[in-house]
């Protein structure tokens, strides 16, 4: 039986070019092929909620993007609004700055305050930790910063960095991780092979923006 990666995918385009067109695009083709989610700029939260009407696509946005070290508060505020323009899930990007500073206390008390408004708000909370630029130490130390706080997924990229998916940093988050929490991993998933690789590796959710070739060639692999 063919594997049905279309619930695995978030549908993305968070490109600072896009236009509303892109979007109404985004929207029906989540819809036809049944993708778990949508993400995209918060300008467009409104538009997306009623081009998804009462479809079961999720609609997600990103909060500190891209590259995550704004400051605490603006981030709260971009939450209070995405909240409000009826977002379901937050894509949070952490302040990768204070990672290498090993600033654990900063990214701490950032993530608590962030995690705990939406979670207020009954929303879905995802925590880009920008994988490719960490070593598997700073990784390793993102997992068990974050693992008590509770987030509901940790997200490898946010598709700006140098690097995006890893099949071994899935791995390594996986292990590190307890059951509870969830692994999206994006950035740099064009092909089936490779989003099939990352779901074996664990990654319960997959960012991309390549969404309709890699089920095209999904069901070109059919038997």
């Amino acid at each position: 039986m063919a594997f049905d990666i279309a619930p695995y995918i978030d549908h993305t385009v968070l490109k600072p070019t896009t236009k509303q067109a892109d979007i109404e695009k985004l929207c029906s083709e989540a819809i036809t092929h049944g993708f778990a989610a949508v993400c995209i700029p918060p300008y467009f939260l409104s538009l997306a909620k009623q081009l998804l009407g009462e479809s079961n696509v999720k609609l997600a946005t990103v909060i500190g993007f891209p590259f995550g070290y704004n400051a605490t508060s603006a981030k709260l505020e971009e939450i209070k609004q995405a909240i409000a323009d009826g977002a379901d899930e937050l894509d949070i990007v952490h302040n990768v700055l204070a990672v290498k500073a090993q600033d654990w206390q900063c990214l701490e008390a950032e993530a608590k305050v962030c995690i705990e408004l939406a979670h207020a708000a009954g929303k879905t909370v995802k925590i880009i930790v920008e994988s490719g630029v960490l070593t598997d130490e700073e990784l390793v130390q993102c997992c068990e910063l974050y693992a008590p706080l509770q987030p509901d997924f940790l997200k490898t990229s946010t598709g700006y960095a140098e690097m995006g998916a890893t099949v071994h940093a899935v791995q390594l988050m996986r292990k590190q991780l307890p059951a509870s929490i969830c692994i999206k991993a994006s950035g740099g998933i064009r092909t089936f092979k490779l989003a099939k690789q990352l779901v074996d590796a664990g990654a319960d959710r997959l960012g991309c923006s390549a969404s309709i070739d890699i089920v095209k060639e999904s069901k070109e692999l059919e038997p």
